[in-house]
């Protein structure tokens, strides 16, 4: 076994529960974006277009905190790696990293799916566009013909 000084384990009891509890917030984030995502679905099939945009713009701020947050983990875990936690991963530690990667596999699926939906619906609005028959596309219209117009008028009292 290491010896180690007691500011050093404090130190390192400090370093993991800031690390765990970065991976628990993550884990919340990515189960916050599932959420959107799966109500997302719910508008993409119900056509809301209000609740759709609605859903694209809490999703684009839950992405935002998701990334912001890697921006921190992934330094604290290589300096978690580097103070000697990879040797000896507290088991929570492992439990959070293989949730979030379980999360992070949910979100992408549900994500690609959504896009798919997306995908067949605006093909099926345009279909619905092309389709649609304009009576006036083959008419003559008095206002888009090309007379010749007078460009005196003779006023008489």
């Amino acid at each position: 076994m290491e010896n180690i000084s007691a500011h050093e384990l404090e130190e390192r009891v400090a370093l993991l529960t800031k690390f765990r509890e970065l991976l628990q917030r993550q884990r919340e984030k990515f189960r916050e974006y599932l959420n959107v995502l799966e109500k997302q679905e719910n508008s993409i099939e119900t056509e809301n277009p209000d609740a759709l945009l609605a859903h694209t713009e809490l999703e684009q701020q839950v992405v935002s905190n998701i990334v912001s947050l890697q921006k921190v983990i992934v330094p604290m875990s290589n300096l978690y790696n580097a103070r000697g936690g990879n040797s000896n991963p507290e088991k929570s530690i492992t439990d959070l990293q293989k949730d979030l990667s379980d999360l992070q596999t949910k979100v992408l699926a549900q994500n690609a799916k959504n896009r798919d939906l997306l995908r067949v619906h605006i093909t099926q609005i345009r279909t619905k566009i092309n389709s649609l028959r304009n009576p006036y596309k083959n008419v003559r219209s008095v206002y888009s013909e090309k007379n010749a117009v007078g460009s005196m008028l003779a006023v008489e009292a």
